[in-house]
């Protein structure tokens, strides 16, 4: 009876919906392990290539060169976060003391003198009994400004140990990637159709992962240089704290390059007057223009792109599950998802249906033939040579 029984393109969905929902729910809940081995399994997409050239380049042991890449990462991790505490330092000493009514009022003098050359502002007697000013004044005074900085300081903790965890997964995964690699194949079956396509999906997934962290990484580290210099030149007071905030906020599409392009407005606002906030502002956007329909299309290729609106829900979702770091997995996450439906043979729709660009003919049937790693004309031929040795050889 069972074996009769047929399952509607209704049921289907429903089932389909139930499985997305429970998958959503168990995300949310183990957000504490999913969120650090998810970092841990791109880092390690990132750095594997580096781990074998070190190996059979210069012949040093497998475990040697694992710990090498990671020691490297610890110390670029160093360097940075040594380099963002005198940003940090600067920018809180830029802002007035909440005992310091004075300095208050000549920052509210300062930008009412620059807002009234553009809008025609009333005339006040006594800045303190304006509305504006006393809220401000008692945002600074009040528990806000204390209540951030205890926020700021627990979520820095909290991701301290989250970051040393990271660093023992990313060790783990990098010693152990060829074994598990083998096993992970292994459990697709025996058939030899299956484990190549298994092969396929995973070397697909991990070198779009790749060249979307390294590129975005290049052009992010590019792009803070060059507004830094130029912020620089027009004497913002803040200039290389708003170049680093414009590199980390373009790991975030559309609303990281966004935000990061707010301050530096106001800062040029407030210290030399709306001409300069407007020249700010058609540089960055210009740069931002630039970068977003003529680099990222060049140097990561089409296959990677995603449209709009899937960015724009990715976005909502992994912040609706997992927060702030959710908004800066999204995009390699969702690279990985897009590269995985366009090698599973029959996913290829929902591929296209992420992809910004249509398909010139439908997808062909692979189901026929046997899966190859050439068949997807997905991975560069080296990618494909590095997978063939990982599943033949152990290090």
């Amino acid at each position: 009876m069972i074996e009769n029984l047929t399952v509607g393109t209704a049921t289907r969905w429903g089932l389909a919906l139930l499985i997305l929902l429970g998958g959503a729910v168990a995300l949310y809940l183990g957000e504490s392990i999913f969120i650090p081995t998810t970092i841990a399994l791109l880092l390690a997409a990132m750095f594997w290539p580096v781990v074998r050239y070190l190996h059979r380049r210069i012949s040093l042991p497998w475990t040697f060169c694992c710990l090498v890449v990671v020691l490297s990462m610890v110390l670029v991790t160093v360097l940075v976060v040594l380099s963002v505490i005198p940003l940090s330092m600067q920018l809180l000493q830029g802002l007035p003391r909440p005992d310091d009514t004075a300095s208050q009022i000549k920052l509210y003098e300062n930008f009412r003198n620059r807002l009234d050359q553009i809008v025609p502002l009333p005339p006040i007697k006594n800045v303190e009994d304006d509305p504006v000013f006393q809220y401000l004044h008692k945002t600074l005074e009040g528990p806000y400004v204390t209540t951030a900085l205890v926020q700021l300081a627990w979520y820095a903790n909290n991701w301290l140990w989250q970051a040393i965890l990271i660093l023992f997964l990313l060790l783990f995964l990098l010693m152990e990637g060829p074994i598990l690699t083998r096993r992970l194949v292994e459990i697709f079956g025996p058939s030899q159709e299956a484990q190549s396509r298994a092969v396929v999906v995973l070397g697909a997934m991990a070198h779009h992962v790749r060249t979307y962290l390294v590129w975005r990484t290049i052009i992010n580290l590019a792009l803070a240089v060059l507004v830094g210099m130029v912020y620089q030149g027009l004497h913002l007071r803040q200039a290389w704290t708003w170049a680093f905030l414009t590199g980390v906020g373009c790991y975030v599409p559309y609303l990281g390059p966004i935000a990061a392009g707010v301050p530096p407005i106001l800062d040029a606002f407030l210290s030399a007057g709306p001409q300069q906030a407007l020249a700010v502002l058609l540089f960055y956007t210009i740069v931002m223009v630039l970068e977003g329909y003529v680099i990222v299309p060049v140097v990561m290729g089409r296959r990677i792109e995603l449209n709009a609106t899937t960015v724009m829900l990715s976005c909502l979702f992994w912040e609706r599950i997992w927060g702030l770091p959710g908004l800066f997995l999204a995009m390699p996450v969702m690279a990985g998802i897009k590269a995985v439906c366009a090698t599973v043979p029959g996913w290829e729709p929902w591929a296209n249906l992420m992809s910004t660009r249509v398909p010139l003919a439908p997808p062909r049937a692979s189901t026929k033939s046997k899966a190859s790693l050439e068949d997807t004309q997905m991975l560069l031929p080296e990618e494909v040579a590095a997978i063939e040795q990982t599943l033949r050889d152990e290090p």
